[in-house]
């Protein structure tokens, strides 16, 4: 499901303006959906917020089938701006017929009407008031629906003006949900999100400009990952070579193989100092050990056996628990350049430190891979990547993502609360499963062995950028259903491939 900015959705208004269904009729349509979605949470008495453009014009159509249902009585509107409506929002208004008034008196279900996708500025003076007596009413136990959007969230970026912000217990989108309802910290105010179409003929979406971003959820997922074949060989499934793990961070090499092999990948090496191999292979006997010589972080020396060991495999995975050097990014980088024609790679951890340290030289290393890399950056090593301030990054953790996949020409995954992925093309998407269990140590390790064992597939899915998403949607998955075995408090990293992946996998029969 495609997700919009606010102007893409002003641009979809204007094209289905041209097709003959201009904005009163979509208007019309939006508060048919709000109104009843409203009538079926059984109210017996409704407050409607109208502010002064489109969104307060789809209050108003809301307000007025309600009272057609409801009563008379049992509806009132407060209109925050009654002197600024113009247009299609003032004959909704005036189709109304009821009563204005400056406070609403207690009802048990409040409509949100007060802004919608096209917020750019903070809520002031009547407009305010009008959402923190929303929100009054919600701590009395009112009800709220927001229309389109809560008002104080950034429809774009999730952005919030906490001040004044409406939190709504369900948020009815209209036509496509907007990218802010996904995107912390505005989706912590959006409540059940309820698609509502108004009648845009689903067409206009081709003819919108730039790429699109999707959101990622269980039904594509699950048609994507396609059934295994009744003759299928382990081969089918690809080898996977890992390297990650360090004297110390043995578990982090463990989560990878375990986590590559549960996400159904056929075979699995781990490539280690053999101080690793002999901490980590016990604990997943099903993998397979390449004993890397030496000692220390891993440097030039370490080139030549590793690409013995990438024969034959169809995915590298590099960096959790490594061990670096001053010379590590340039392994990497070499490794990148000796992969076999086919071979996918993911880069996590260490290894994205590592290259983040030549940050002027990190496009042109990537470039050498025969195969788009995957890179699975939390925030800091996102901002050590790029120089971007954590705080810019997380305020378009889109817009930041789409930027860094173009520079790097490689498809990223900017771990967190709504992960997004991006490819260099610009299209990008926003899982909208997790939660807060999955922020614990070696989570990030699951994701990366995950991401492999899906990048290793010799069919299936397309290319990186739908086997990154993919593997971000089966690792989001994979912790909402081990969370309700563990609660989030108690729940751990291996929890995901243990618990989560298997029960997802048996939902899915896959």
């Amino acid at each position: 499901m495609r997700l919009l900015t606010a102007a893409e959705q002003r641009e979809l208004d204007r094209l289905a303006a041209e097709v003959g269904l201009p904005t009163r009729v979509l208007m019309e349509s939006a508060g048919a959906a709000v109104a009843r979605e409203a009538l079926s949470l059984r109210p017996r008495t409704v407050a409607v917020y109208c502010g002064p453009g489109n969104n307060g014009g789809d209050g108003f159509v809301a307000a007025r089938l309600l009272r057609e249902e409801l009563g008379g009585d049992a509806v009132t509107v407060v209109a925050t701006a009654r002197e600024k409506l113009r247009g299609d929002a003032l004959a909704a208004a005036q189709a109304w017929l009821g009563p204005l008034v400056a406070q609403a008196p207690s009802a048990d279900l409040v409509i949100d009407a007060v802004f919608g996708s096209g917020l750019s500025r903070p809520p002031a003076e009547a407009e305010a008031a009008a959402i923190t007596a929303m929100n009054e009413a919600r701590t009395r136990g009112a009800r709220v629906v927001a229309v389109d959007v809560p008002s104080g969230i950034d429809s774009d970026t999730g952005a919030v003006y906490p001040v004044h912000l409406a939190r709504a217990d369900t948020t009815v989108t209209l036509h496509l949900p907007k990218r802010g309802l996904w995107l912390y910290p505005g989706a912590a105010s959006a409540g059940r999100i309820a698609v509502a179409p108004i009648g845009i003929p689903r067409a206009l979406e081709e003819r919108l400009e730039g790429p699109p971003c999707e959101l990622l959820d269980e039904q594509w997922g699950r048609a994507l990952l396609t059934p295994r074949d009744p003759n299928a060989h382990k081969n089918d499934f690809g080898h996977v070579l890992a390297v990650a793990g360090s004297p110390g961070k043995s578990g982090a090499a463990a989560l990878v193989i375990e986590a590559a092999l549960r996400a159904g990948v056929g075979l699995v090496t781990l490539a280690a100092r053999p101080e690793v191999l002999q901490a980590a292979l016990p604990r997943v006997p099903e993998a397979m050990g390449f004993p890397l010589p030496g000692s220390g972080p891993l440097g030039p020396s370490d080139l030549g056996p590793l690409r013995e060991a990438l024969r034959g495999k169809t995915a590298l995975a590099i960096g959790p628990g490594i061990a670096r050097g001053p010379e590590t990014a340039g392994l990497i980088a070499d490794l990148l350049a000796a992969l076999d024609p086919g071979c996918a790679c993911v880069l996590d951890a260490d290894a994205l430190n590592a290259l983040a340290e030549h940050r002027d030289r990190i496009s042109e290393w990537l470039r050498r891979a025969p195969v788009r890399p995957l890179l699975t950056p939390h925030p800091g090593e996102f901002s050590r990547l790029t120089g971007e301030e954590v705080e810019r990054i997380e305020s378009d953790r889109v817009g930041a993502a789409a930027r860094a996949a173009q520079r790097f020409g490689a498809c990223i995954a900017l771990k967190g609360a709504r992960t997004v992925v991006a490819d260099p093309e610009g299209a990008t998407a926003i899982c909208a499963h997790g939660n807060p269990g999955m922020a614990t140590a070696g989570a990030g390790d699951v994701l990366t062995g995950i991401a492999a064992a899906v990048l290793a597939r010799r069919s299936g899915a397309g290319g990186t950028g739908e086997r990154a998403r993919l593997a971000v949607l089966l690792h989001a998955l994979a912790g909402d259903l081990a969370v309700r075995r563990t609660g989030q408090a108690a729940l751990v990293a291996s929890d995901l491939s243990r618990l989560g992946l298997s029960r997802l996998f048996r939902r899915w029969r896959r």
